[in-house]
């Protein structure tokens, strides 16, 4: 072998040794560094809003809204035919009749010429009837001959004598007297008829004749309704009718005018609306300002709840939790009971005094999440964060 060959074959392996020196070299040179300590990873934890819970009684209200209707209003019909007469109001649509006052006249003058006739037939008759009388009856004689000195056909028709016994009772009776004074009472009662009178004070709100028209026997006339006093006719869902009760207040607003009223639940109907499933709540109101018509809203008072808080309605979860947290730093579903839903809020029960009440907006919320409290304020009713503050009982009402 040629010396050129071996000294290359030397050199190769020469070379090799030494990078394989050099690698172990280098790990024992890394083996000796010690291992730079690591950071610990931070758990993150978010910092939530809380208030605590505070139980209480709890006047509650109910918000309701209707249209108001007139309390008293009636059709004007007529019993009797005729013309109909002026009366010094006109009979125009929002015409204002006091109570007792004339609303419409018919002419009655061929009643009034009938009842005379007939009660000049009676006069008769008893004239014709005091001879047998006087022979017969003497002891009634005198009590008839004043009656019949006072008898006038143009006055209202008195009430005939007593008779003194059976046999004057059947001998007046057989002169037909009592036939004859029924049918001239009959006549007076239908000569009023003629005349109709405001039964209560209102406005004309509709007119279907005019002065110098002829009206028959049972046809329209018009409508009189009663001013200040109205209804207003609210439908409450069932579910909510057991917080309302006949007697309750309820403080009642409009958006057209100014002002507020303080009306009264006289009725609640025991009809239930099918379609909607709600029951009619009549709120009787009085006001100058007020007109039929009118759509009104207002808050009428409820039932007291006890042992309530009153919590934002964001803050259930499916209706039936809440999340609370719990003194490990832990958010907790906590079922409640709803018992009653406002338009924001809601009254619960279910949850104990002192309980640290979830208020803000958590992202990714679950049960069991690490939270840490930023604050605390007390919860529930406003006489019971009042009584939290001041150390008394809670006692609150909701307005």
């Amino acid at each position: 072998m040629k010396k050129s060959t071996v000294r290359n074959i030397i050199k190769t392996l020469l070379g090799v040794g030494i990078v394989v020196l050099g690698y172990f070299a280098m790990t024992w040179l890394f083996g000796m560094k010690e291992e730079a300590p690591r950071r610990p990873v931070e758990k993150r934890i978010r910092t939530v809003e809380t208030r605590r819970v505070q139980n209480g009684e709890l006047a509650t209200t109910l918000d309701i809204q209707g249209r108001l209707e007139a309390y008293n209003k009636i059709q004007l019909f007529s019993e009797v035919g005729g013309v109909v007469e002026e009366t010094g109001r006109p009979l125009k649509e929002g015409t204002y009749f006091p109570k007792g006052e004339v609303i419409l006249r018919i002419n009655a003058e061929e009643a009034r010429l009938n009842l005379q006739a007939q009660k000049a037939t009676l006069m008769n008759a008893i004239a014709q009837i005091m001879p047998d009388l006087k022979i017969d009856y003497p002891k009634s004689f005198a009590t008839w001959e004043s009656y019949l000195d006072a008898f006038s056909v143009d006055e209202p028709l008195p009430e005939l004598p007593t008779a003194a016994d059976q046999a004057e009772k059947l001998f007046v009776a057989g002169r037909n007297l009592y036939t004859q004074y029924y049918s001239i009472k009959s006549l007076e009662e239908r000569l009023a008829k003629y005349v109709i009178y405001a039964p209560f004070s209102g406005v004309l709100t509709q007119v279907m004749i005019d002065r110098g028209a002829v009206v028959r026997s049972g046809q329209a006339l018009g409508e009189l309704m009663a001013t200040g006093y109205y209804e207003m006719v609210a439908t409450v869902p069932l579910s909510d009718l057991e917080y309302l009760e006949t007697g309750g207040k309820v403080r009642l607003y409009s958006e057209d005018i100014p002002g507020e009223w303080e009306g009264t639940i006289r009725r609640i109907s025991d009809q239930i609306e099918i379609g909607s499933q709600t029951v009619g709540v009549y709120v009787g109101v009085s006001g100058k300002e007020l007109r039929e018509g009118m759509y009104m809203r207002g808050e009428a008072a409820a039932r007291t709840l006890q042992n309530v808080a009153e919590i934002d309605r964001n803050l259930l979860i499916d209706e039936n939790e809440v999340y609370v947290v719990r003194h490990d730093s832990l958010l907790v579903l906590q079922p409640v009971t709803v018992r009653k839903s406002n338009r924001s809020t809601a009254i619960v029960s279910g949850l104990d005094d002192g309980t640290e009440l979830l208020t803000s907006i958590v992202p990714g919320a679950f049960d069991g999440m690490l939270v840490r409290i930023e604050d605390r304020e007390p919860v529930g009713t406003p006489a019971a964060e009042a009584a939290a503050v001041n150390g008394a009982q809670p006692t609150s009402s909701l307005k």
